[in-house]
């Protein structure tokens, strides 16, 4: 590591040191992104650089109840293979690899893990990792992806129109980036796109999705890589969805320690 050893970090403790931080028993968090288009304007690392900035920030708050592990870059992105630049883990592997990592944390005594997701196509397959870790452990497991803890911010503050504003490098994400790194988003090259299929039954929305479950090869439903609109997006945004997620998040950390681990029952 350079500078610093950090007390949320799991992989700056020594093995005797872990030993001692599992008697404490804090939430292990595991960010999980995705390396991928986000139209021209944004980096391909949105999806992994806003999901461990939010960790980040929530797990150096309170270091002594969340325990954050080096995260994940890469994710599930076959569909936008048709662009340059994305790297995409099989469905299977990436099933296996993250369940690898929580079994891992769970035999030496973590007992709370959380999958904090940055990446919308992972989500089905962590919450099966996160269920076959309840399964297969004896610690507690969930899976969340991070805009669906402030979905009451992103109604107030969203200028997009709905749905689809907010769905893949929009206005949400292009505001968040903006205010942690704005040397890095190429904002005039941000364009507005929205080329899904018109349906009462499927669409893409931070803010809430359509009931049917469907997605397209990313070249069908995009021009640019980007569905959404990114030309509303700001850091002022970006800095109330990014404390506003920061708090929540802290707020379900301490919520699921306190969960009680209760002892199951056979009926037969």
């Amino acid at each position: 590591m350079f500078g610093s050893r950090e007390r949320y970090r799991y992989d700056h403790y020594t093995w005797p040191e872990i030993r001692e931080v599992v008697k404490r028993q804090p939430v292990v968090v595991l960010p999980i992104g995705s390396v991928e288009d986000h139209g021209p304007h944004l980096p391909l690392d949105t999806d992994h650089f806003l999901i461990t900035a939010v960790c980040e920030e929530a797990a150096r708050r309170i270091p002594e109840e969340m325990l954050l592990l080096p995260p994940v870059p890469y994710g599930f992105a076959d569909h936008h293979l048709d662009f340059p630049g994305p790297i995409t883990i099989r469905p299977a592997h990436l099933e296996a690899f993250v369940l690898d990592i929580t079994t891992s944390v769970a035999r030496h005594g973590f007992s709370k893990i959380l999958l904090a997701d940055g990446h919308g196509s992972n989500m089905p397959i962590l919450e099966l990792v996160a269920r076959r870790t309840v399964l297969e452990t004896k610690a507690l497991c969930a899976a969340f992806i991070w805009p669906n803890l402030i979905l009451e911010v992103l109604r107030e503050i969203r200028e997009s129109e709905y749905p689809g504003g907010l769905a893949h490098a929009g206005e949400l994400e292009t505001s968040v980036y903006l205010w942690l790194n704005s040397e890095a988003v190429q904002r005039e090259q941000a364009v507005k796109d929205l080329h899904e299929h018109p349906s009462k039954f499927h669409w893409q929305d931070s803010t809430g999705g359509g009931p049917l479950r469907f997605m397209d090869w990313w070249s069908r439903i995009s021009h640019t890589g980007t569905v959404g609109d990114p030309t509303v997006a700001s850091a002022e945004k970006g800095q109330k969805c990014f404390e506003a997620c920061v708090e929540r998040l802290i707020a379900l950390v301490r919520e699921f320690r306190r969960w009680e681990i209760r002892p199951r029952v056979d009926h037969h």
